[in-house]
Protein backbone atom coordinates (compact mmCIF):
# COMPACT_ATOMS: atom_id res chain seq x y z
CA UNK A 1 0.00 0.00 0.00
CA UNK A 2 1.22 3.40 -0.80
CA UNK A 3 2.04 5.95 1.65
CA UNK A 4 -1.00 8.73 2.22
CA UNK A 5 -0.43 12.17 3.07
CA UNK A 6 -0.96 14.01 6.16
CA UNK A 7 -4.30 15.34 4.33
CA UNK A 8 -4.92 11.61 3.73
CA UNK A 9 -4.26 10.87 7.06
CA UNK A 10 -6.46 13.63 8.69
CA UNK A 11 -9.36 12.51 6.22
CA UNK A 12 -8.81 8.89 7.18
CA UNK A 13 -9.02 9.39 11.07
CA UNK A 14 -12.11 11.83 10.54
CA UNK A 15 -13.94 9.28 8.83
CA UNK A 16 -12.87 6.34 11.27
CA UNK A 17 -14.24 8.89 13.97
CA UNK A 18 -18.13 8.66 11.79
CA UNK A 19 -17.63 5.32 11.24
CA UNK A 20 -17.40 4.79 14.73
CA UNK A 21 -20.35 6.61 15.55
CA UNK A 22 -22.87 4.99 13.11
CA UNK A 23 -21.76 1.78 14.44
CA UNK A 24 -22.51 3.15 17.95
CA UNK A 25 -26.06 4.32 16.90
CA UNK A 26 -26.94 1.68 15.28
CA UNK A 27 -25.64 -0.98 18.75
CA UNK A 28 -27.56 1.66 20.79
CA UNK A 29 -31.37 1.03 18.75
CA UNK A 30 -30.88 5.05 17.47
CA UNK A 31 -31.78 5.77 14.36
CA UNK A 32 -29.49 6.66 11.29
CA UNK A 33 -30.36 9.13 8.91
CA UNK A 34 -28.40 7.67 6.28
CA UNK A 35 -29.79 4.50 4.73
CA UNK A 36 -28.03 1.08 5.64
CA UNK A 37 -26.88 1.31 1.79
CA UNK A 38 -25.47 5.04 1.67
CA UNK A 39 -23.71 3.94 5.03
CA UNK A 40 -22.24 1.12 3.23
CA UNK A 41 -21.02 2.71 0.47
CA UNK A 42 -19.63 5.31 2.37
CA UNK A 43 -18.19 2.22 4.98
CA UNK A 44 -16.68 0.46 1.29
CA UNK A 45 -15.06 3.86 -0.01
CA UNK A 46 -13.17 4.78 3.14
CA UNK A 47 -10.19 4.41 4.34
CA UNK A 48 -9.47 3.83 8.03
CA UNK A 49 -6.61 4.78 9.92
CA UNK A 50 -6.85 0.85 11.02
CA UNK A 51 -6.50 0.03 7.54
CA UNK A 52 -3.48 1.82 7.02
CA UNK A 53 -0.23 -0.62 7.86
CA UNK A 54 1.30 -0.31 11.55
CA UNK A 55 4.46 0.90 9.80
CA UNK A 56 2.84 3.26 7.36
CA UNK A 57 1.07 5.10 10.19
CA UNK A 58 4.22 5.54 11.88
CA UNK A 59 5.57 7.27 8.40
CA UNK A 60 2.61 9.24 8.22
CA UNK A 61 3.20 10.83 11.47
CA UNK A 62 7.13 11.44 10.91
CA UNK A 63 5.98 12.94 7.12
CA UNK A 64 3.84 15.32 9.36
CA UNK A 65 6.58 16.01 11.84
CA UNK A 66 9.17 16.57 9.22
CA UNK A 67 6.62 19.23 7.44
CA UNK A 68 6.57 21.23 10.28
CA UNK A 69 10.58 20.78 10.60
CA UNK A 70 10.97 22.38 7.35
CA UNK A 71 8.41 25.24 8.03
CA UNK A 72 9.96 26.24 11.45
CA UNK A 73 13.41 25.92 9.93
CA UNK A 74 12.55 28.06 7.23
CA UNK A 75 11.02 30.64 9.36
CA UNK A 76 14.21 30.63 11.85
CA UNK A 77 16.21 30.99 8.36
CA UNK A 78 14.10 33.75 7.96
CA UNK A 79 14.55 35.84 10.81
CA UNK A 80 18.42 34.43 11.12
CA UNK A 81 18.51 36.59 7.44
CA UNK A 82 16.94 39.31 8.71
CA UNK A 83 18.75 39.74 11.80
CA UNK A 84 22.36 39.55 10.23
CA UNK A 85 20.74 42.09 7.40
CA UNK A 86 19.65 44.09 9.97
CA UNK A 87 23.58 43.62 11.81
CA UNK A 88 25.11 44.24 8.87
CA UNK A 89 23.02 47.67 8.37
CA UNK A 90 24.44 48.96 11.82
CA UNK A 91 27.67 48.07 11.41
CA UNK A 92 28.12 49.83 8.10
CA UNK A 93 26.42 52.65 9.34
CA UNK A 94 28.42 52.98 12.46
CA UNK A 95 31.60 52.84 10.34
CA UNK A 96 30.40 55.10 8.19
CA UNK A 97 29.83 57.46 10.98
CA UNK A 98 33.08 56.52 12.35
CA UNK A 99 34.67 57.61 9.21
CA UNK A 100 33.05 60.47 8.33
CA UNK A 101 34.18 61.40 12.23
CA UNK A 102 37.53 60.65 11.59
CA UNK A 103 37.36 63.00 8.34
CA UNK A 104 35.80 65.82 10.01
CA UNK A 105 38.65 65.72 12.37
CA UNK A 106 41.58 65.51 10.30
CA UNK A 107 40.04 68.35 8.38
CA UNK A 108 39.51 70.69 11.07
CA UNK A 109 43.18 69.77 12.03
CA UNK A 110 44.21 70.75 8.85
CA UNK A 111 42.05 73.87 9.38
CA UNK A 112 43.55 74.58 12.85
CA UNK A 113 47.13 73.81 11.25
CA UNK A 114 46.50 76.16 8.39
CA UNK A 115 44.80 78.96 10.91
CA UNK A 116 48.45 78.36 12.74
CA UNK A 117 50.51 79.16 10.14
CA UNK A 118 49.13 82.17 8.46
CA UNK A 119 48.21 83.73 12.08
CA UNK A 120 52.45 82.96 12.40
CA UNK A 121 53.10 84.58 8.45
CA UNK A 122 50.85 87.72 9.69
CA UNK A 123 52.67 88.12 12.84
CA UNK A 124 56.02 87.91 11.27
CA UNK A 125 54.46 90.41 8.10
CA UNK A 126 53.78 92.84 11.08
CA UNK A 127 57.21 92.67 12.91
CA UNK A 128 59.83 95.03 11.62
CA UNK A 129 62.62 92.91 9.83
CA UNK A 130 65.58 94.57 10.81
CA UNK A 131 65.76 96.77 14.28
CA UNK A 132 66.26 100.27 14.89
CA UNK A 133 69.37 99.71 16.99
CA UNK A 134 71.17 97.83 13.85
CA UNK A 135 71.34 101.52 11.93
CA UNK A 136 74.21 103.77 13.04
CA UNK A 137 73.34 107.19 14.18
CA UNK A 138 74.17 110.20 12.03
CA UNK A 139 73.94 113.70 12.36
CA UNK A 140 71.52 114.00 9.46
CA UNK A 141 69.65 111.78 7.43
CA UNK A 142 68.50 112.11 3.59
CA UNK A 143 65.02 111.13 2.34
CA UNK A 144 66.12 108.39 0.17
CA UNK A 145 68.55 107.40 3.56
CA UNK A 146 65.48 107.32 5.55
CA UNK A 147 63.59 105.45 2.37
CA UNK A 148 66.51 103.20 2.82
CA UNK A 149 65.75 102.37 6.46
CA UNK A 150 61.96 101.59 6.33
CA UNK A 151 62.89 99.22 3.42
CA UNK A 152 64.86 97.35 5.73
CA UNK A 153 62.42 97.61 8.20
CA UNK A 154 59.19 97.22 7.44
CA UNK A 155 57.85 93.94 5.79
CA UNK A 156 57.86 94.02 1.99
CA UNK A 157 53.88 93.06 1.81
CA UNK A 158 53.30 96.22 4.15
CA UNK A 159 55.78 98.83 2.66
CA UNK A 160 53.63 100.46 0.41
CA UNK A 161 51.03 101.00 2.49
CA UNK A 162 53.40 102.81 5.37
CA UNK A 163 55.02 104.53 2.51
CA UNK A 164 51.69 106.26 1.54
CA UNK A 165 50.75 107.31 4.76
CA UNK A 166 54.34 109.00 5.34
CA UNK A 167 54.05 110.08 1.85
CA UNK A 168 50.69 111.85 2.90
CA UNK A 169 51.79 112.91 6.46
CA UNK A 170 55.60 114.92 6.36
CA UNK A 171 56.75 113.67 3.07
CA UNK A 172 59.50 111.53 4.49
CA UNK A 173 61.20 114.42 6.50
CA UNK A 174 61.57 113.14 9.59
CA UNK A 175 62.23 116.91 11.12
CA UNK A 176 58.77 117.99 10.04
CA UNK A 177 56.66 119.79 12.32
CA UNK A 178 52.95 120.83 12.03
CA UNK A 179 52.75 124.74 13.02
CA UNK A 180 49.14 124.10 14.45
CA UNK A 181 48.97 120.99 16.26
CA UNK A 182 52.78 120.55 17.09
CA UNK A 183 52.67 117.25 15.52
CA UNK A 184 56.16 115.66 14.63
CA UNK A 185 58.22 113.65 12.29
CA UNK A 186 57.68 111.16 9.44
CA UNK A 187 54.43 110.11 11.42
CA UNK A 188 53.20 113.09 12.17
CA UNK A 189 52.45 111.56 16.06
CA UNK A 190 50.63 114.04 18.25
CA UNK A 191 52.23 114.76 20.55
CA UNK A 192 55.67 113.69 19.26
CA UNK A 193 57.16 112.62 22.49
CA UNK A 194 54.64 109.21 22.27
CA UNK A 195 57.42 108.04 20.16
CA UNK A 196 60.07 108.29 22.74
CA UNK A 197 58.34 104.69 23.87
CA UNK A 198 60.49 103.43 20.83
CA UNK A 199 63.70 105.27 21.82
CA UNK A 200 64.85 108.54 23.62
CA UNK A 201 66.31 109.95 20.29
CA UNK A 202 63.05 110.25 18.51
CA UNK A 203 63.83 113.64 17.61
CA UNK A 204 66.77 113.51 15.87
CA UNK A 205 66.71 108.99 14.35
CA UNK A 206 64.09 108.56 11.56
CA UNK A 207 65.03 104.60 12.50
CA UNK A 208 63.39 105.04 15.81
CA UNK A 209 60.49 106.79 14.41
CA UNK A 210 59.93 104.40 11.73
CA UNK A 211 59.91 101.47 14.54
CA UNK A 212 57.29 103.30 16.62
CA UNK A 213 55.37 103.97 13.84
CA UNK A 214 55.18 100.21 12.58
CA UNK A 215 54.46 99.81 16.34
CA UNK A 216 51.48 102.25 16.02
CA UNK A 217 50.20 100.86 13.11
CA UNK A 218 50.04 96.75 14.35
CA UNK A 219 48.92 97.91 17.67
CA UNK A 220 46.04 100.17 16.02
CA UNK A 221 44.69 98.96 13.26
CA UNK A 222 46.41 95.29 12.40
CA UNK A 223 48.73 96.45 9.79
CA UNK A 224 50.14 99.39 7.73
CA UNK A 225 47.64 98.52 4.67
CA UNK A 226 44.36 98.52 7.37
CA UNK A 227 45.82 101.49 8.96
CA UNK A 228 46.06 103.49 5.10
CA UNK A 229 42.83 101.83 4.70
CA UNK A 230 41.50 103.69 7.60
CA UNK A 231 43.32 107.08 6.34
CA UNK A 232 42.10 107.15 3.01
CA UNK A 233 38.34 106.81 4.42
CA UNK A 234 38.89 109.55 7.19
CA UNK A 235 42.06 111.40 6.00
CA UNK A 236 43.92 110.54 8.87
CA UNK A 237 45.14 107.35 10.99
Amino acid sequence: MSRISVRGFAVASATAVTTVGAVVGVASGNAVQSSDDNFEATAADTTLLADIPAGEQAQVQVSSLSEQADVQAAAADSVARKAAEESARLRAAKDAEAKKKAADEAEAKAKAEEERKAAEEERASRSAVRDASSFSTQGSYSIAEVKAMARQMIPASQFQCFSTIVDHESSWNYRAVNPSSGAYGLMQALPGYKMSSAGSDWQTNPATQIKWGLSYMNDRYGSPCEAWTFWQANRWY
